[in-house]
């Protein structure tokens, strides 16, 4: 993890770094230009104190405080999955439950793009810090919440802190580190996640059977603590004081207050249909509706009228750039659609426990961080990308499609064996995107650029949930005949109903009629193989985007991005002795 020698450039070299900056970049001359005047929220390099070297010693302890934020942050995501009845009955409220996760995930996605913008004005040190001190409050609360409703709303801060944390980590790796050596490094940020993800679930189980879940929060302290006293006494990223006057004045408050106002109420639509509130609900539509205009209204104050944008249009404007976040957007799709629904087959047609589904879909999980890593050292070593993508792409797709071949009479083997495949193709897919989107844009953009890729992951998360539980549904309804025909009693039939048999997955092995048995398995077989049509269909979207994809030059040279506002006094001097000479 030492950094390369090469990775600093020299004063006398700023030319050379500039033309070949130029010779590999999408950029014409004129966008290079008009990307420096819309986009300055970060600084122009500082060039004559980069060439300061780090000690080794301290790049070691600036990246364990970044990977143990990481972990602590990724750990808050799955660690009530298994506590959550526990949580539920011990602070009788049934219906909090489903909020226990829901307002983590929601804070999480609507957080990130405001956490980088922070951090460009304010300085990175400052807003990680900010971060940490709201995960370590909020951990607290629920920790010692005697409510439901405290609980929720320290879940929701913890939601929002985690989001900022995850995407900040990655935002100062990139900043710290040359295109091909952060490479490394974010590869190592995925086996993180996946480890994180991986003991989640069993580590909340630990604490809600022999201890208390309080300790799911607990635990949380000591970690954000050290992480906390490391950031503080190391991260060392530049930065140009910005007094808070005028940092209040540089954020886009229209874009932050349309960017909310459409992420939150697009997503609680997107969350209560089905779930809370039939589809047809005056509730559900005016909230996707309204949440669908309020994009628009986004769109037009980024570009109209924001200095300082949350997301730049202009990133738009690059067709390897939009190339890079379709690819981003149906690999989340389709990723997460196996994390979710791959124990619900598990559980209903192959007859596992909850505990031994999640058991059997640890191959995909660890598979996909090994593929991870093994990605971030190719491209470490090679510079090249594109090649991962259009690898992992067509496994994704190749793995899907593997899945629907999952059926009534399916084997264990089998059904690890797909998810293998799968497996390598989602682990290859999380950094090869964020590396190309990066390698197109200034450095001072690398903040707004990793936020606006993160953002667009954790939509399609969430669509991918909502589409896969509505075609579930309604490929259920369509076995009510099937099944009625097999001579379920009316009670049965009412339980595989659509919108109740995810509830009922267990049922599968309550049957002593051997017929009924293999009807309701015929049917929750139906059901999931929709799904993993339909997932098949976008992952080959992804395929299709992949080739789209330019190539790029990852140079082992680095200038450190400087965060904060412009300073516009020399400009105002030039400007001020100009007038003076023409008179």
């Amino acid at each position: 993890m030492s950094q390369d020698p090469e990775s600093k450039v020299m004063p006398t070299e700023e030319l050379k770094g500039a033309e070949k900056f130029a010779s590999h970049s999408s950029f014409s001359n004129a966008e290079v230009a008009d990307a420096g005047q819309q986009r300055p929220s970060s600084m122009a390099l500082d060039e004559s104190s980069e060439n300061k070297q780090r000690g080794k010693w301290r790049l070691i302890a600036i990246v364990t405080a970044l990977f143990l934020s990481l972990f602590v942050a990724a750990l808050d995501a799955t660690i009530v999955a298994t506590a959550a009845p526990t949580i539920s009955s011990d602070l009788n409220s049934a219906a909090g439950y489903t909020w226990i996760g829901a307002a983590f995930l929601l804070a999480n996605a609507a957080s990130g793009v405001i956490w980088a913008k922070l951090s460009d004005i304010w300085g990175r040190k400052m807003i990680v810090l900010a971060a940490l001190a709201m995960f370590f409050a909020s951990s607290a609360i629920c920790a010692t919440a005697k409510t439901m409703k405290t609980l929720i709303v320290g879940r929701a801060f913890q939601g929002a802190a985690g989001g900022g944390l995850v995407l900040l980590v990655h935002v100062c790796v990139s900043d710290l580190f040359s295109l091909r050596q952060r490479s490394l490094l974010l590869g190592l940020t995925e086996g993180i996640w996946a480890f994180a993800g991986g003991i989640g679930p069993i580590l909340g189980g630990v604490f809600a059977e022999l201890v208390s879940w309080r300790w799911c929060f607990y635990i949380n302290l000591p970690i954000t603590g050290f992480a906390a006293l490391l950031i503080l006494l190391f991260l060392d990223i530049k930065h140009e004081h910005t007094t808070f006057v005028n940092g209040i004045k540089a954020i886009d408050w229209l874009g932050v207050f349309t960017f909310l106002g459409f992420t939150c109420m697009l997503l609680l639509g997107l969350n209560f249909a089905g779930a809370i509130f039939p589809w047809d609900s005056a509730k559900v539509i005016a909230l996707i509706v309204v949440g669908g205009l309020m994009i628009f209204a986004f769109i037009y104050s980024e570009t109209r009228f924001s200095k300082y944008p949350l997301i730049p249009m202009s990133l738009f404007k690059n067709r390897s750039n939009v190339a890079a976040f379709t690819v981003t957007f149906f690999h989340g799709f389709a990723f997460i659609s196996a994390e979710y629904y791959t124990p619900l087959y598990l559980q209903s047609v192959l007859e596992a426990s909850p505990l031994r589904s999640g058991v059997l879909l640890l191959p995909f999980i660890f598979i996909g961080a090994l593929a991870g890593v093994a990605c971030g050292v190719y491209i470490h070593r090679t510079g090249r990308f594109r090649e991962v993508m259009w690898v992992g792409t067509v496994f994704l797709c190749v793995g899907f499609g593997l899945f629907i071949h999952w059926d009534a009479d399916t084997t264990i083997a089998q059904a690890v064996g797909y998810q293998v495949v799968t497996g390598i193709g989602s682990g290859l897919l999380f950094e090869p995107p964020l590396i190309a989107v990066q390698s197109q844009v200034h450095q001072q953009d690398v903040a707004t650029a990793t936020s606006t890729l993160s953002f667009i992951r954790c939509i399609a998360l969430t669509i991918s949930v909502v589409v896969g539980g509505t075609i579930f549904t309604n490929s259920m309804d369509q076995r009510a005949g099937s099944l009625r025909a097999a001579g379920l009693p009316p009670n049965l039939l009412n339980d595989l109903k659509g919108e109740n048999a995810m509830a009922n997955v267990m049922l599968t092995g309550t049957l002593e009629d051997p017929k009924w048995e293999r009807a309701v398995k015929e049917a929750f077989a139906y059901a999931t193989r929709n799904m993993w049509i339909t997932y098949t269909a976008f992952a080959f979207v992804a395929v299709v985007a992949s080739l789209f994809i330019e190539k790029a030059h990852l140079s082992t040279e680095h200038q450190e991005t400087v965060t904060g506002i412009p300073k516009e006094k020399k400009e105002k001097v030039v400007q001020g002795d100009a007038e003076k000479g023409r008179a």
